[in-house]
């Protein structure tokens, strides 16, 4: 008798991973991933050949690809040591990516910043390593085309200041709630924090209840929000999505 190949749920895969169940889910809906095995009960299994098959998938994307062009790759069929060395060129563009990133704000810096100083500016270099349109994709992907090049155009007509604004009360909006955590959702000043930050997703796009829940919920399940939100201070995503079903119940339903 042969010993069962060793498998992972869904929910282990999205923990070691980063991605959401709720992902990996549509990547099989799209038949990019299927799993090893799928249960009696409906759950998921992954064994190491879809783990690796993931890792690719999950590099792939982390390179900017869309679902698209990540099946166009997989089903290529080329051999693991071929494959493994295309992801090394396309990691050794990205670290050159960064490379010029980093060179572009060390330029603005040795510069003054801002320009108050009197030196000039070279704009061509502060901009150099920037892809705008990296998680474009994604969006129209999850809200649609025109809620992109709305928000597109709402952020540009902001301006420089008007982003920079933007941004502070971001900042300031997560350190009131991580400074909250623990407290009740339901609190008047917790409340006034949601209500801010409800404001200033409605700088682009107005939600009402549910995708205002679907929205800060996301911030729970994707690694990348949650982060974002949790380096104000620990629980800071779970709290606000707490909070803002509250805010969902009493102000938006």
């Amino acid at each position: 008798m042969h010993a069962r190949t060793r498998e992972w749920t869904i929910h282990e895969v999205a923990t070691a991973t980063g991605a959401t169940a709720r992902t990996l889910r549509h990547y099989d809906d799209v038949g990019l991933l299927t799993p090893s095995r799928t249960g009696a009960n409906g759950y998921r299994y992954y064994d190491a050949v879809a783990l690796r098959r993931l890792q690719r998938i999950l590099l792939l994307r982390e390179l900017g690809l869309g679902l698209a062009a990540i099946a166009d790759v997989l089903e290529a069929r080329v051999d693991e040591v071929a494959a493994l060395r295309t992801h090394l060129a396309l990691l050794e563009e990205q670290a050159d990516r960064i490379a010029r990133l980093t060179t572009s704000v060390r330029t603005t810096l040795s510069q003054g910043g801002d320009g108050a100083d009197g030196k000039e500016i070279e704009v061509s270099r502060m901009f150099d390593g920037f892809d705008a349109g990296r998680y474009e994709e994604e969006v129209v992907e999850r809200w649609g085309r025109l809620a992109h090049d709305d928000a597109g155009r709402t952020w540009s007509e902001l301006g420089a200041q008007g982003r920079a604004e933007h941004q502070r009360e971001h900042e300031a909006i997560a350190a009131g709630l991580a400074a909250a955590v623990g407290e009740d959702p339901g609190a008047p000043a917790v409340q006034d924090l949601v209500r801010r930050h409800h404001a200033w997703v409605s700088v682009f796009w107005t939600p009402d209840a549910a995708a205002y829940r679907g929205l800060v919920r996301m911030y729970v399940e994707d690694g990348r929000f949650r982060a974002a939100y949790d380096a104000a201070g620990p629980g800071t995503a779970d709290f606000l999505a707490r909070a803002a079903d509250v805010f969902a119940d009493r102000v938006l339903s």
